[in-house]
Formats: structure tokens, C-alpha cells, sequence
């Protein structure tokens, strides 16, 4: 029997659809067998063993059959560990646990553990914004990742803890009887709560041409140079930048929640980046460190800064090559990586602040 489930995949900063096809042979061997077909990775491959023992220990019985699981569109490659809740839930609606025949109301994404317990994955927010571009009204998911997704208007969110939960929804939603409420997130709250930062621009005494410098390019978005000799307070009025930066728009939280959200860089529970990012990557990073890249392309310390600061410490430190490679993001505002398993582009629209020791020509004049 075929039973389909619809799921989603991140690429870059955004999310595709992916339709889950379970079938299984009415033949029973000494074993049951998965074959997990549609460019999976090491981590959906071995989602098989995930499923397996979450299914086991929520008491129901697989029996000894040939599975075959289909990952559709069948050229893209699927990665990660979200494909197990709803290949899970394929197996079983495939053999009959489930009281209906068509779930494509709603998009499923979790990674299970042994026990069938759900636990969070990365990328939930352009998941469910990719679920609200294809019409599709519910996104049932796990219950850590749940406000992150609730910030997305016109899509209910379901969170859940374990594969049983999930089956009771499902099947509640079949008769009718769905009692669940959606979670709801205010994001105007959000955004107008208090901000508390860590390090706070009127705590700093004296220094009143640099303050001046920066609240003047903090002002006008431009970039900033600092130098000076060890000790003077370079690093210190840096961090207190953000501070003093505009509150972030809707559109640009989202935005930056977006590459957050894909790097794991979100706090279980949070659900909005509501204060503008402070990055300060080290001078020995290398430019896919700070641009973004490896084999799958992922973004790198300038699009996690976007809308927020890039803090250059040491700025001579780091190698001549790295510096110019930010030419280009820096003028035109995003960047652009092409590698064997594709081309993603990024936006990178930060405040790049940068701080040097004075060299021996500076010294002299």
C-alpha cells in the first residue's frame, strides 16, 4: 500500500517541499528491509534504525516486509534528520494506524528519538514559511521549534513531543474532532519588549571623539576604523555598538531569524532575533569561515552578522585574502557561493567595525 506524507528540505536560506512516499511489498521475509531511495544522506539513511526503534517502543509492530521510501523530488539531495517523523508516520498510515488515507493538509518535520520522542531540528523557520507558499495550512513539528515557526502568519503550528501525539492528532483531525489549538506567537511583543544588552553604550566613561565616530557611522549605517594602542578601549565601545543601533524592523528579524534558524544559532524556545547581531570572528578564520561555504554551501560570520555588526578585531591579523574576498558582499550586499553540490547566494548587509594597533608609519606621523 502507498501512502504519502509531506515534508521539507532547506537549501541556502530557503525550504522545498518534499513529498514522502512509503510503500511497502505484501511479501514477509525473516526481516523487515528499508530502502530509502531520492538522494538521502549519511543522516536520512540511518533515519532508518531512528524509526524503527521509535515505532518498536511506541507499541506498535512492523511486520517482516520490504519498505520502500521514496524522497520526491527525486534530484535534489535530502539531508539532516527531520525526515523521521514523517517517514515514520508514512510506515504507519502505509500499514493502517493511521484513520485516513490523505494527510497533505498538513507538512511534517522532526527528528525521533529511540524512544519516539521528538527532538528539534535546524531550519524550522523557512520551513514553515515554504508551508505558507504552497497552501499548505498545518506544520506539525516539535515542540521546541514550535514559536519559531508560530512567527509565520497564515499557518497553524501543532507542536508535539512524541510519535503517539502525533498519530492522535492525526487521526483526531480525521473525524473531525480535533481539539489541539495551534500555538500562537505576538511577534509585535517581541519586537517591543525591552532589549537587555549584555554590554550597554552609557556605560562608557570619557572617550567622546570615539563615541562621537561611532554614533555617527551607527547613524548613517557606515563603516568604522578604529586605531589605536592596546588598552585605549577599542574593543570595549565596539560591542557597545549595537546598542545604540535602530531596533530591527519585522522583515529584518525575520530575516536574520531565517540564517539563524539554518545554523542552529536560535535558543530552544526562541522564537524571533529581536536585537541586532554582534559577530567577532577570530583573525586566523579562513574565507569560508567568513564568507560561508564547505562541500554544501551553509552561510558564513557575514550573513549571521546581516542587519547587525562585524566586529574586526586586530584587523592586519588576518590574511590579506580573506579581506579581499569581503569586497564584493561589501558593496553589493550579499554573497554569492558556487560549489559542486550548487550555488547558494546569502544576504550579508552588516556594519562592518574594524580595530587595529597603530603601525610604525602611523606612530611616526
Amino acid at each position: 500500500m502507498l501512502f504519502k506524507v509531506r515534508s521539507a528540505a532547506v537549501y541556502g536560506i530557503d525550504a522545498h517541499v518534499i513529498d514522502v512516499e512509503v510503500d511497502f511489498s505484501g511479501v514477509k521475509l525473516d526481516k523487515e528491509q528499508f530502502n530509502t531511495v531520492g538522494l538521502p544522506d549519511a543522516a536520512v539513511r540511518e533515519s532508518r534504525d531512528r524509526v524503527r526503534s521509535a515505532i518498536k517502543n511506541s507499541g506498535f509492530d512492523i511486520p517482516p516486509t520490504r519498505i520502500t521510501i521514496n524522497l520526491a523530488p527525486a534530484d535534489l539531495k535530502k539531508e539532516g534528520s527531520g525526515f523521521d517523523l514523517p517517514i515514520a508516520i508514512g510506515i504507519l498510515g502505509a500499514y493502517g494506524a493511521l484513520h485516513t488515507k490523505d494527510v497533505s493538509d498538513f507538512l511534517l518535520v522532526g527528528e525521533l528519538g529511540l524512544d519516539g520522542s521528538l527532538r528539534a531540528v535546524q531550519g524550522m523557520l523557512p520551513i514553515a514559511i515554504a508551508a505558507r507558499a504552497q497552501g499548505i495550512p498545518n506544520l506539525i513539528i516539535p515542540a521546541s521549534n514550535a514559536r519559531e515557526a508560530a512567527v509565520v502568519q497564515g499557518v497553524n503550528v501543532y507542536p508535539v513531543k512524541s510519535l503517539l501525539e502525533v498519530r492522535e492528532l492525526l487521526n483526531s483531525a480525521a473525524f473531525g474532532t480535533m481539539t489541539t489549538v495551534p500555538l500562537k506567537v505576538e511577534t509585535a511583543d517581541l519586537l517591543n519588549e525591552m532589549q537587555h544588552f549584555p554590554f550597554d553604550f552609557k556605560d562608557v566613561r570619557g572617550q567622546h571623539v570615539a563615541k562621537r565616530a561611532l554614533e555617527v557611522a551607527a547613524a548613517g549605517g557606515h563603516n568604522i576604523l578604529m586605531i589605536g594602542p592596546p588598552g585605549s578601549g577599542k574593543t570595549m565601545l565596539a560591542k557597545r555598538l549595537p546598542s545604540i543601533l535602530a531596533p530591527l524592523r519585522f522583515e529584518e528579524a525575520l530575516e536574520t531569524t531565517k540564517i539563524h534558524s539554518i545554523v542552529g544559532m536560535l535558543k530552544p524556545g526562541q522564537a524571533l532575533v529581536t536585537r541586532r547581531p554582534f559577530r567577532s570572528p577570530h583573525h586566523t578564520a579562513s574565507d569560508a569561515g567568513l564568507l560561508g561555504g564547505n562541500a554544501n554551501p551553509t552561510p558564513g560570520e557575514i550573513s549571521i552578522a546581516h542587519h547587525g555588526v562585524l566586529f574586526l578585531d586586530e584587523l592586519p591579523e588576518f590574511k590579506r585574502g580573506v579581506l579581499e574576498t569581503m569586497r564584493q558582499p561589501l558593496e553589493e550586499g550579499r554573497v554569492t557561493i558556487s560549489r559542486a553540490a550548487g550555488t547558494m547566494t546569502f544576504p550579508a548587509q552588516f556594519m562592518l567595525v574594524a580595530a587595529m594597533n597603530p603601525t610604525r608609519c602611523v606612530a611616526f606621523l
